[in-house]
């Protein structure tokens, strides 16, 4: 089965649905770290004005800082697996907690195909508290296409997600599609702006006052080889959006493991015969 193939046919078995949250605010890129490589990323994000008060009994989001440890483990050149820890700060109420966790496989098309995009799919599927979700256990599909033209990089992560424990269970799959647009100031400057949405069931999606949309202009630094950083101020547009958000990622990476092979055909790929 090609990668391609195996695309297509996740997207249509496991069609997923959950809500956007505000722990992990990133259009992801296609690209994948190679064998040996280690990237460790903190996002930080701060509520500045969300919600105060909430009807399912959850922790408001109004003045809360989200800190989540990412770490992604490149395994082959088309495959790598990422696992996040979420912790969430609320002066008000909760305080210092633990969320949950998940992890995150993803694949991606060779270079050797010879694609005019970039193409990646990674699922994510994991557990977060109820007392900071009442949708405790789910599941994002996110399939990543991405473009490099000239100075202009564009990202669409056209996100499927699903909740199986908890009230977004009758919602079924819900359409979360994120974009982003960066022009290239410097080499190692890029400026642009993100959207994440929230736009309800496939089947069906929620009147505009209730889905979730949110711009964010940003900042992306390319400071080595080895360290990137994102930062950006979020402008929820619909009412049951948080208002104003402020992110940050600092990612670093590191040699573990392996050291990088030739790479390792994808399945269904059969190698060129060498000259």
């Amino acid at each position: 089965m090609t990668l391609l193939r195996f695309v297509t046919l996740s997207a249509l078995a496991l069609c997923p649905a959950f809500a956007q949250d505000n722990y992990e605010i990133q259009v992801y890129p296609s690209e994948t770290l190679t064998p040996g490589k280690t990237m460790i990323e903190l996002h930080s994000n701060f509520t500045i004005s969300g919600s105060k008060k909430t009807d399912d009994g959850t922790v408001p989001t109004n003045h809360a800082l989200h800190e989540t440890i990412e770490i992604t483990q490149g395994i082959t050149n088309w495959f790598e697996t990422g696992f996040y820890i979420f912790t969430s700060y609320n002066p008000i109420r909760g305080g210092y907690g633990w969320v949950g966790d998940h992890i995150r496989p993803r694949v991606r098309a060779p270079e050797s195909w010879h694609l005019p995009v970039g193409l990646s799919l990674s699922a994510e599927v994991g557990y977060q508290r109820a007392k900071y979700s009442p949708d405790t256990w789910s599941l994002e599909l996110r399939p990543i296409i991405d473009k490099q033209l000239g100075k202009w990089y564009m990202s669409f992560n056209p996100t499927l997600d699903r909740s199986f424990h908890g009230p977004g269970v009758a919602s079924g799959m819900v359409f979360s599609p994120n974009f982003k647009a960066g022009y290239d100031v410097t080499k190692k400057v890029n400026v642009g702006f993100e959207y994440y949405g929230s736009l309800g069931p496939v089947t069906g999606f929620d009147p505009i006052r209730e889905q979730q949309q949110q711009l964010i202009p940003s900042v992306d630094l390319n400071l080595s080889e080895n360290w990137e950083f994102n930062a950006g101020l979020g402008v929820g547009v619909t009412g049951s959006t948080d208002h104003l958000i402020l992110k940050f990622i600092v990612g670093r990476r590191f040699d573990f493991g392996r050291r990088k092979k030739p790479e390792v055909p994808a399945p269904g790929v059969v190698p060129a015969e060498k000259h």
